[in-house]
């Protein structure tokens, strides 16, 4: 998945769930420990954003990140590869 794919979506989720929570940016910035200017960096999808961070609003809204292997789409080389 293309990080700008995923920044949008995790984005949307998170303030999807944010106003299923009837939060604004500052309650949930106040509750995560982070700003609210960061609050809306993640739901405007930027790119930068820190993962400690990120995970305290996650968690906050009661969401997770979850990651998995890629599929045989993924653009990581081969393990073999890899040892070389």
């Amino acid at each position: 998945m293309d990080p700008g794919d995923f920044s949008t979506a995790l984005g949307s989720a998170v303030r999807s769930r944010r106003a299923a929570l009837s939060l604004s940016q500052a309650d949930v910035a106040d509750l995560a420990g982070v700003s609210e200017r960061f609050v809306r960096f993640v739901e405007q999808g930027k790119t930068t954003v820190q993962l400690e961070q990120l995970l305290a609003v996650l968690g906050t809204l009661g969401l997770e990140l979850d990651v998995s292997t890629a599929g045989p789409t993924s653009t990581a080389p081969p393990p073999e590869a890899r040892r070389q």
